[in-house]
């Protein structure tokens, strides 16, 4: 079953000068066709400008379409009159956890949605636990937010929208703001909700090692959709992908340069691991022959 289906969609951004005068239409997003499985994890790639974060805000209509639609659990973004109701499902998680953080206790904060939402208290102080234990931030209930690291604000931010018990968690470049410990730590705790909650995850980064492990890489380009496939089926790729400029994960582009100086080596390499498992075989190859 698909939880979000986008058909045609076309965003246009007006342009004025600064006597509000319009002077130019931008189309940010053309022609966009895709569909997102209900429980799988998916990860959308470009370079800035490319109509990334443009779409994500679409799906729980941040953002309406200028042509197309979008329908989120069925519902068409341009037609239901119950915005707030389609938005319960799809929770937004932004770059910067301070945007998103108002409380000035964890616990507080966390519970802030579904309290706005109309829980019950009984079932909100349910929510609110699990949320934090979901994310690993249970000992923390109590702490000032302003004592966290980035890691830990984001999954706090994270666990805010658990509580809202969404269907789809849509985040838009969430480790840009973090060093490497705090990337790891919170992307370990949404590919751990993928597949725990089965809720459905759509990953926006630039961070091209963070897709590695999704379900699915789609990857954005002047506004269109340009590559659409596994991790392995993308990354294979290479040429296509630097001219959307955009790179590759290390370990995969060192793969490939070997392969271009004759190394016996197959396409899509995404894991340390798997190059040295090649690279033996290589090793074995030429040894018995």
């Amino acid at each position: 079953m698909n939880i979000i289906e986008i058909l045609h969609l076309i965003h246009e951004f007006k342009e004025y000068d600064e006597n509000e005068t319009e002077i130019d239409t931008v189309r940010a997003l053309d022609d966009v066709t895709l569909s997102i499985e209900e429980g799988s994890f998916v990860t959308i790639l470009g370079h800035n400008g490319s109509g990334k974060s443009t779409l994500a805000k679409h799906v729980n209509a941040l953002l309406l379409p200028t042509g197309g639609t979008v329908l989120l659990c069925g519902e068409d973004t341009l037609k239901t009159k119950e915005l707030w109701q389609l938005r319960k499902n799809a929770g937004m998680v932004f770059q910067n956890p301070d945007n998103q953080i108002i409380a000035g206790i964890v616990e507080e904060d966390v519970a802030f949605g579904p309290e706005n939402l109309g829980v019950p208290t009984a079932e909100l102080e349910k929510r609110v636990e699990n949320a934090l234990e979901r994310v690993g931030m249970a000992a923390f209930r109590m702490n000032s937010p302003n004592r966290l690291s980035g890691g830990q604000k984001q999954r706090i931010a994270i666990a805010g929208m658990l509580a809202m018990k969404p269907k789809c968690i849509l985040m838009d470049e969430p480790t840009a703001m973090l060093d490497p410990v705090g990337r790891r730590e919170v992307i370990e705790t949404v590919h751990e909700l993928n597949r725990q909650e089965g809720i459905t995850i759509v990953l926006i980064t630039h961070y091209m090692e963070e897709a590695v492990d999704a379900d699915r890489v789609i990857v954005m380009d002047g506004g269109k959709l340009v590559m659409d496939g596994t991790p392995r089926e993308v990354f294979s790729r290479v040429e296509e992908l630097r001219e959307c400029r955009m790179t590759v994960p290390q370990v995969t582009e060192l793969s490939w340069e070997l392969k271009k100086e004759g190394v016996d080596l197959p396409d899509g390499i995404l894991t340390i691991g798997e190059l040295v498992e090649e690279l033996e075989k290589v090793r074995r190859s030429s040894v018995w022959n």
